[in-house]
């Protein structure tokens, strides 16, 4: 069987597309490990099946997918990079694309700018333990936890998916492949969580390195950014639009606080397409 997609990336955060618009295809965990593999098969941090919509709000439906085949309930980044392929493909027209994540994780719309540029409404963040999930007697803007010989104090909260902000002096400095598994084995979160560490370097402007769950380090992470941006804001740190440095490059995060959506901003591209035979 040859399988068509395209493979697209923001700011090095990389993505394997499929269309599943005009037919029924169902990968198995073994066919999405071999598709996100870099050695032996195409490569990307995060899978995106694109199908049609069910909700009648909605223009679309995606189907989120990790690397090891674990799937996801958000993918910032891959949400615009999605909304990018279905303009050029002409599936979408006009700037403004409603896009529901399945399983039952609600929906996202993007804002199509000139060139490359996608702007992703990623909803309110959500800092209820019950929500993220988090295992907490109550919400707190800070929790002290013991993460290996460590004692941290993070902050938790959903993008649609569990995030843990831990702020350091120096993002270079964390020994990431050390640290983020630790916090990810963190019995206070249940369905596991996303480690991102993010150090400030003025109010509208942060350092982050995310490691991700289900796929290790990544060079971007669209929800990553936007969690660091919402435990920023609620600790005092920062101000209502934040530059985000990842290792790929920069996003921009906008929040007014409270229930308000978050905007998420930065480039997509697109890098390759072809056939890959199952």
């Amino acid at each position: 069987m040859k399988l068509p997609f395209v493979k697209m990336h923001g700011i090095g955060n990389d993505f394997v597309l499929v269309d599943n618009l005009s037919q029924d295809l169902e990968l198995d965990t073994e066919q999405i490990r071999l598709l996100a593999d870099r050695r032996r098969g195409i490569g990307c941090d995060q899978l995106l099946m694109v199908e049609r919509a069910q909700d009648r709000q909605a223009d679309f439906r995606v189907r989120i997918f990790n690397q090891d085949g674990s799937q996801s309930g958000q993918c910032g980044n891959g949400l615009r990079c999605l909304a990018a392929y279905l303009r050029d493909r002409g599936a979408a027209t006009g700037d403004d694309i409603a896009i529901a994540i399945e399983p039952g994780q609600g929906m996202v719309r993007a804002r199509l700018a000139n060139g490359h540029q996608v702007s992703m409404n990623m909803g309110p963040p959500e800092f209820s333990p019950r929500s993220i999930p988090f295992l907490a007697a109550a919400r707190a803007d800070c929790y002290t936890l013991r993460v290996g010989s460590r004692t941290v104090e993070l902050g938790a909260v959903s993008m649609g998916n569990p995030h843990a902000v831990i702020r350091v002096d120096d993002c270079e400095a964390v020994p990431i492949e050390e640290f983020g598994p630790a916090v990810q084995s963190l019995e206070e979160f249940p369905e596991g969580v996303n480690a991102g560490f993010v150090q400030i370097l003025d109010e509208g402007h942060v350092r982050l390195r995310v490691y991700e769950r289900g796929v290790g380090e990544t060079l971007a992470c669209g929800s990553g950014a936007c969690a660091a941006v919402a435990v920023g804001r609620v600790r005092g740190w920062l101000d209502r639009s934040v530059t985000v440095s990842l290792p790929g490059g920069d996003l921009v995060v906008d929040w007014a606080g409270d229930d308000e959506p978050m905007w998420l901003s930065g480039p997509t591209e697109r890098a390759f397409e072809g056939e890959f035979e199952l």
